[in-house]
């Protein structure tokens, strides 16, 4: 639905009407004064200490950095916040078999209701307050050189890079000193996109940032957007053993000015580099210098670095426009880098350490970790108070089922029609009908309306009619509801238990041979209903299983391990026991909780369907492989006869370049098999 609110005109006039009468009429030329003009003095004065911008303070030793709030693992944080939602994500947030990496920024396909797109879109950001407080004019310079590397670091083009300012500074005063930081916020920002020839569109600022006797450091935050092919998205992770390690760095002069052609010329052969695909991994140097940087890469798939050609200082401090590149072992360094400034300082080992030779420092990469994750977990905690030293190491029975189902359609269809309804609080049937309908059905999204009870009553008696000409009805993800009053689901479960809807779930299920799939919010409607375990709905009793909040306490968004337990339905038809799929989860309620007799009798009935497992392909208690803390790793249920599949995974966001910097197998095939099934 669109309406027309504006219509471009010669007249040289700004006209606004309300009810056909004209409240507004401006000249163009009036418009373009840009209002009263102000002036102010400015002073700004000599910064004597310019040349001491990067050097590291003394005494401070390089793994010391480890324990910085600057520089510290944010995982915490991150998880706490939906990075899949559209199914369209490029670069998880962390990265690496261990999900640790962060990204350098966000990397996301655009999205696209008809085909597959592939073009990404990149953001980053830049700003260093402790350097913002020294300069404010070096602040606001390498806060655009931050953001624009970052967007090279991920395979971009500098040179169509577009830049959003946000400047947050204190209250202004008579005082020409105050005045002379965001001038010089605004030079240092200014002669970065002149040099750059890249320009800012929008903003925001605020001369606000004083509250009683404190003010804020000078702030121009500088955001950073592009695009490029999804494909060849690079990721910071290191990627394999014996790989080189180029520092490639464009040098400042005597006022600590970045050498705006070496730096050019370096983005120019990193953004060639990307689309040849010669570059592994790519990360920026920041807050703690090239060690941190090296940290942060060896952390998401536990792979060491030998560093030997670096100074100490060099190791310690940022070195913004800077990139640490891994370079595979084979690659002729001197030809990729050739008219560009760069150093060979090491290469990536299997040793399982942090070994830099010059300054002396061996230590040994999990407890580099260890120390870099430490100090936020008492505020944003990545575990529970009782596994914060020591991880749950539960024994839990690796679940098998290789059974068939034994059903199939009694009418084959060439273009089976899939029900997705919409509830208010819905957030994931466009990836679920994308995914639909890339398999061949016909896919109709059916929107709740509940605004009166008359567009209730209408939804549902269409809703009805629409379930009896269906052969799948999925339930997908989000917060219906708002997962009020106390809890998730409760509108889904109050609607499929009205009469009319009931009838036709049951018609669908046990008389037309039909299928449902429940995702997150919908297997948790799936299993308050009743159709799961049970196959039909039915009313919950003390002893049905149920789902509630997860252990830690909190929303969990990331990437988990999942192992195929059993293959007793058609949902499961292009899978295997023993499968292990890498597949998102974001919810807060994901953890299944039963009793020992009732999870026997499913085992028994071959109804659970996948578990969470670690990385050797175990089932697990561990938060970090099972985030909610499930009981028996249950990760999805089936009902008796495999019709009904609930499960808490996103099976549905996975598309081709997504989440590249974590590997394994995303591509669980459910779709495919629930549409196969008909055909």
């Amino acid at each position: 639905e669109a309406t027309a609110v504006a219509e471009v005109t010669d007249s040289g006039r700004f006209r606004m009407y309300f009810r056909e009468q004209k409240i507004l009429d401006l000249s163009r030329d009036f418009l373009n004064t840009n209002g009263v003009k102000q002036e102010t003095k400015v002073l700004v004065k000599n910064n004597d200490k310019v040349d001491k911008l990067f050097t590291s303070p003394a005494g401070i030793k390089p793994q010391d950095y480890l324990l910085d709030l600057n520089c510290c693992s944010q995982k915490g944080l991150t998880e706490r916040f939906d990075s899949t939602i559209g199914g369209n994500t490029v670069l998880m947030p962390l990265g690496g078999k261990n999900q640790l990496t962060p990204a350098c920024g966000m990397a996301a396909k655009i999205p696209s209701l008809n085909g597959e797109s592939t073009t990404a879109t990149l953001m980053a950001y830049g700003f260093d307050p402790q350097l913002s407080k020294q300069s404010p004019y070096h602040g606001a310079m390498y806060a655009v050189i931050d953001s624009v590397t970052k967007i090279a670091a991920m395979g971009g083009d500098i040179s169509k890079v577009r830049l959003s300012f946000q400047e947050f500074f204190e209250k202004m005063t008579d005082n020409p000193v105050v005045w002379s930081k965001p001038f010089s916020a605004l030079l240092g920002a200014l002669t970065a996109q002149k040099k750059l020839g890249i320009a800012a569109i929008g903003g925001k600022d605020s001369m606000s940032g004083t509250f009683m006797d404190i003010s804020v450091p000078p702030t121009l935050i500088s955001f950073a957007v592009g695009t490029v092919n999804a494909d060849i998205v690079i990721s910071p992770e290191f990627k394999r053993e014996d790989s080189s390690i180029v520092w490639l760095y464009p040098g400042r002069d005597e006022n600590n000015i970045i050498d705006f052609d070496n730096y050019i010329a370096n983005m120019q052969r990193v953004k060639k580099l990307a689309i040849s695909k010669n570059i592994l991994s790519a990360n920026v140097i920041g807050k703690g210098g090239i060690f941190i940087s090296l940290v942060k890469m060896a952390a998401g798939n536990s792979i060491g670095v030998e560093i030997d050609n670096i100074t100490e200082e060099e190791l310690k401090c940022e070195d913004y426009g800077g990139l640490l590149l891994e370079i595979a072992a084979e690659e002729d360094i001197r030809d990729a880098f050739a008219e560009t400034t760069y150093k060979v300082i090491g290469r990536t080992t299997a040793k399982g350490l942090i070994d830099i030779h010059c300054a002396g420092v061996t230590i040994g990469l999990s407890q580099a970790i260890k120390d870099w994750c430490e100090p936020l977990e008492g505020i944003f905690p990545t575990r529970t108070a009782e596994f914060r030293r020591k991880k749950d190491d539960t024994i839990v029975p690796k679940i098998s089922c290789h059974q068939r189902t034994e059903i199939s359609a009694a009418t084959k269809i060439a273009k089976p029609r899939v029900l997705i309804p919409v509830f208010p609080g819905t957030n994931c049937e466009v990836e679920s009908m994308q995914t639909f309908r890339g398999v061949g059905a016909a896919v109709d999204v059916h929107i709740i309306r509940n605004m009166t009870e008359h567009d209730l009553e209408d939804s549902i008696k269409e809703m009805e009619k629409k379930i009896r000409e269906s052969q799948i009805v999925m339930l997908p993800g989000g917060f219906s509801g708002g997962d009020e009053p106390d809890g998730s689901a409760k509108f889904i479960t109050a609607v499929f238990r009205n009469p009319r809807i009931k009838d036709a779930v049951t018609e669908l299920l046990e008389e037309r041979d039909g299928l449902m799939l429940g995702i997150c919010n919908g297997f948790q409607a799936l299993i308050k209903l009743g159709l799961l375990p049970a196959g039909k709905i039915t009313d919950m009793t003390d002893d049905s299983p149920t789902l509630t909040y997860n252990r830690i306490g909190r929303h969990m968004s990331r990437l988990v391990r999942t192992r195929i337990a059993s293959v007793k339905s058609p949902w499961l038809a292009g899978v295997n026991v023993g499968d292990i799929h890498t597949v998102a989860i974001s919810h807060g309620e994901g953890r299944l909780i039963a009793s020992m007799e009732m999870m026997d009798e499913l085992i028994k009935n071959g109804q659970i369907a996948t578990q969470y497992v670690d990385l050797k392909g175990e089932p697990t208690m561990d938060i970090a492989h099972n985030p909610n803390g499930s009981v028996l790793a249950v990760e999805g249920l089936i009902s008796p006869d495999g019709r009904v599949f609930g499960k808490m995974g996103h099976s549905e966001r996975w598309s081709v370049n997504a989440y590249k910097n974590v590997t394994g197998s995303k591509d669980q095939r459910i779709f495919s098999s629930g549409v196969n099934y008909f055909k």
